[in-house]
């Protein structure tokens, strides 16, 4: 009798009761290590975990509720019973997103769009109370987080959209709802994910699709070739270049160890000079100084955020480290960031360049021939004394010269690195984040 009083009482949770609890309880956690008072602990599931057998533990350690999907779990109304919690998650975070007035911009792009999206974040801060993507939250999972972190103070948002295959960032949209967009570029990146470098054009232009659709505004690279001739026609637009007519045009002045230039619009214009390196990221900042100034901020401030604006997390850093100078840019590469990454640094003037690359993920039956082209171009740059070349995918195409060194794995090539001196020299250390290439520089 007990147990069918317990069942009766058993229900699953709308949407709408769940966004009711949402407004009281605002904080969400996905690991129940992670607990803080008063939330709500989302059971989520994985290849190697079951958020469900956890709930009891994060009820105990102070949550407010937990969202299940399993009916075994449920003991009172503390479990909020539903089909499928990261499906309600996504719906929850969609009807959050429709009850907000504010712009949405969504950012999406083969590489740079996390620096994008934080020189975007620092230059609109000057005028708007901004929420954006931390982190690389920017999946299935970390769009929603995000969405469900902008609350009734904040003017603007910004959210990162990550994908490696096709109909992810249609998926994303249908989510986040933005009623702005911008892509980096388009690039080699997730090959294997979405079939090829077309598949990786028509997958990342899903974005414009849905804001044609919706009456949206694009902010658009006029200098990637891809991008430009996948614009829908009479879409509203806003245009960024160096090299073309546009909205917002950019002049660029040098490249390293600084990114100096100028911007200009019909009626703003700035000077920069920036801690970033390198003529692929001075797009990044153009794109930024587009969107801040679109949205009204003052060419002063724009200037202020992105001068001042230092990039971490292994992105574009210019290190001083055992009397060499480093360029790290090892958070992540793909054939088309470490050409330009390559491109670059040949014309960095310095006495002694090292070259250290390491191998590039997710290309699928490609990786031989894009890690081969690598190869091959780094072979044309004289200016460049050694390229040291980097994991299994690079050991393929092993030959011995002087001007060349390859190593299986990080680990060998860190005791090579330790083993030499690097005072006054020059270094690229470029590669996928899976092969911890900043490793090398531990000591």
């Amino acid at each position: 009798m007990e147990a069918f009083f317990i069942l009766a009482r058993m229900k699953k949770t709308t949407v709408e009761e769940l966004y009711s609890i949402y407004l009281k309880h605002t904080t969400l956690s996905k690991d129940s290590r992670n607990i803080t008072e008063s939330c709500i602990y989302l059971a989520l599931k994985g290849e190697n975990f079951n958020g469900n057998e956890f709930a009891d533990d994060a009820l105990k350690k102070g949550a407010a509720y937990v969202l299940i999907d399993e009916e075994k779990v449920w003991k009172d109304n503390r479990y909020l019973l539903v089909d499928d919690v990261l499906e309600s998650l996504q719906q929850l975070a969609h009807y959050h997103r429709k009850q907000l007035s504010i712009p949405v911009l969504a950012i999406s792009g083969s590489n740079g769009k996390t620096t994008t999206k934080e020189l975007i974040a620092a230059a609109l801060s000057k005028k708007f109370n901004t929420l954006y993507t931390l982190g690389n939250y920017n999946n299935h999972i970390g769009v929603p987080l995000t969405l469900l972190r902008i609350n009734q103070q904040h003017e603007l948002a910004i959210i990162e959209m990550g994908a490696n295959h096709q109909g992810e960032i249609a998926f994303l949209c249908q989510i986040a709802a933005p009623n702005y967009g911008m892509l980096t570029n388009i690039g080699k990146a997730h090959l294997e994910g979405f079939g090829g470098e077309e598949g990786v054009r028509k997958g990342k232009t899903e974005m414009f699709k849905y804001i044609d659709e919706h009456k949206g505004t694009l902010f658009i690279n006029l200098d990637d070739p891809k991008i430009k001739v996948s614009v829908p026609k009479n879409i509203n637009s806003i245009t960024y270049s160096i090299k073309e007519s546009a909205n917002y045009k950019g002049t660029l002045l040098e490249t390293h160890p600084r990114l100096v230039g100028t911007w200009e619009s019909n009626s703003q214009s700035g000077q920069i000079n920036s801690a970033l390196y390198g003529a692929y990221n001075f797009h990044n900042i153009l794109a930024a100084w587009s969107i801040a100034s679109y949205f009204g901020v003052k060419a002063s401030d724009i200037d202020d955020a992105i001068n001042t604006y230092e990039s971490d997390m292994n992105r574009s850093q210019l290190v001083k480290k055992l009397g060499a100078e480093i360029y790290l840019d090892a958070y992540n590469a793909n054939p088309s960031s470490m050409s330009l990454s390559l491109e670059n640094f040949e014309k960095v003037k310095a006495s002694k360049k090292v070259a250290i690359l390491g191998d590039m993920f997710e290309l699928g039956d490609d990786a031989a021939a894009e890690h081969k082209k690598i190869i091959d171009q780094a072979k044309k740059y004289h200016s460049i004394q050694l390229c040291v070349f980097v994991g299994l995918h690079f050991y393929e195409h092993y030959y011995k010269n002087e001007k060349v060194a390859f190593f299986k794995t990080t680990e060998e090539a860190k005791k090579w690195f330790r083993a030499n001196s690097w005072k006054e020299s020059t270094l690229l250390l470029k590669g996928s984040r899976g092969m911890k290439l900043e490793s090398i520089l531990e000591v």
